[in-house]
């Protein structure tokens, strides 16, 4: 019983409108696009999604990390590194970034299966992210959007097995974005949907269901990656695959998420999905493929754990287009950013256990939790006798807070405050002073219930560096818990 284990998914709070692309008031209702903010990249949502995905699993048998993304930060260092470290799974994780394709997220996966199969590894963490963006005005501006998503694959306790997969590789000039490029580039859009997305993804759909032997009228939904809703439809009716059995793309919610795209769509799927269902999934870039899986059993509950509805519900509407085009790094600044060697690299190593994995320590003397680490417990004063604790999954509340409006923020003031962490065992743990995201001046107060993101702190160097940062708490329904 090879196959996934768990699934996760992470859509940004922050909903951009389509009426408000096109400079008019929000619309209720009406379509948008999910925004990674100025704090969030490929690697933030890659971080969330796991930790969504690994809700009730024991993370020290994770032994390999994947990362799908066509927009990470750093030509040359590893993003699954920098995840892992989030993550705080063991040193001997092996980490890997696969990269280049919107297909990137599937062979992934696919990768994740064969390695598990093989006996390489026991359970493989894959996850997919992407924040591609359109030039304004685009398009792509209004169809792509942002999002993550994240499966344990393993060789126990399967709640989807692969069935067979087809590839259908092809070299054309479609889609591209080039070195150093901030947007996402195309050819005339008929040429590239006929010749590019629809002529592939049918032949790699027609090509697995000969491959298997299974009808198409076998499967119960299929999860299919499309530039737009109206590809998609032209798509799913020359492969023939019905109306009903096509999973809700997302389009007019989320947007065209990339590499994280048909994982993103193939999680919803598997939330909703029977033991005995076959899921169809398809991705496109330079070519196809094709996966069809069969549902053995469904994710158990775990609590913290969010479902793509949940975070669907989730939201926070930008009310101008002007915040997303600073958020985005859009607008032009009257200082440019300077390009240098940043924080000091011994700065970095010392201190990451904290900026990455949100790593105290515990006095074993008298129990006392403590962050940042130091070799002295404030409250017995007893020296080295530390243990490792980690606070990232837990939440906290807020002590005292004050509003910054000084700091660069598409929507100032910037709320920070001094945040108690809860421990597990209901006890008061470190008070830690970080960032309170994703809120307003008029929301934040004293005793607010919140968790624990991994954001973006600032980008010294030209580069993300990271850090915890801290959001409140929201209900399923949308709105901050009591």
């Amino acid at each position: 019983m090879i196959g996934i284990v768990s699934h996760g998914a992470y859509i940004p709070r922050m909903r951009l409108p389509l009426s408000v692309i096109a400079g008019k008031a929000p619309k209720d209702g009406g379509p948008e696009k999910a925004v990674a903010w100025m704090d969030e990249d490929s690697v933030t949502m890659a971080v969330a999604a796991a930790q969504n995905c690994l809700q009730g699993f024991d993370r020290s048998r994770v032994d390999a990390v994947l990362f799908a993304t066509t927009t990470y930060a750093f030509a040359e260092k590893q993003g699954a590194a920098i995840i892992a470290k989030a993550l705080n799974l063991k040193g001997d994780v092996r980490t890997a970034d696969i990269s280049h394709s919107t297909r990137a997220g599937t062979i992934a996966l696919q990768s994740a299966i064969d390695a598990v199969k093989a006996g390489s590894a026991q359970r493989v963490l894959v996850i997919a992210a992407d924040c591609r963006m359109g030039a304004p005005g685009s398009g792509f501006e209004s169809n792509t959007g942002d999002a993550a998503a994240a499966f344990l694959v393993g060789a126990e306790g399967a709640i989807a097995t692969l069935d067979c997969a087809c590839a259908h590789t092809t070299e054309i000039i479609d889609i591209w974005r080039k070195q150093g490029d901030r947007f996402v580039h195309s050819w005339e859009d008929r040429f590239v949907n006929v010749h590019g997305y629809i002529e592939n993804t049918v032949a790699a759909i027609k090509g697995l269901l000969a491959k298997s032997g299974v009808a198409l009228s076998a499967i119960s939904k299929a999860a299919l990656y499309a530039p737009e809703a109206r590809s998609l439809g032209e798509m799913s009716k020359a492969a023939g695959v019905a109306k009903e059995q096509i999973q809700d793309p997302l389009f007019g919610k989320v947007g065209n998420a990339g590499a994280a795209f048909a994982p993103l769509l193939l999680v919803a799927a598997l939330e909703q999905a029977k033991a005995g269902e076959k899921i169809l999934v398809a991705s496109y870039g330079d070519g196809a493929e094709a996966l069809l899986f069969t549902v053995t059993g469904t994710r158990g509950a775990a609590e913290g754990h969010r479902s793509v509805a949940d975070l669907l519900a989730r939201r926070k509407v930008v009310d101008a287009y002007g915040k997303y085009m600073k958020a985005r790094g859009l607008t032009i600044t009257e200082y440019p950013e300077t390009d240098d060697q940043g924080i000091s690299a011994t700065v970095h190593f010392r201190e990451r256990d904290e900026d990455l994995s949100l790593e105290g320590q515990q006095c074993t003397h008298c129990g006392t939790h403590q962050f940042p680490k130091g070799r002295v417990c404030v409250r017995c004063h007893s020296k080295d006798q530390w243990t490792p604790a980690c606070y990232s999954d837990l939440t906290g509340k807020v002590v005292t807070y004050t509003l910054d409006a000084f700091f660069p923020s598409p929507e100032p003031p910037t709320a920070v405050g001094i945040i108690e962490v809860a421990n597990a065992d209901g006890s008061a743990g470190p008070r830690i002073h970080m960032q309170i995201c994703e809120t307003s001046a008029k929301d934040i107060a004293v005793d607010l219930p919140v968790e624990f993101t991994f954001r973006c702190i600032h980008r010294v160097g030209l580069r993300p560096n990271y850090f915890w940062k801290c959001t409140p708490v929201v209900s399923a329904t949308g709105g901050a818990a009591a």
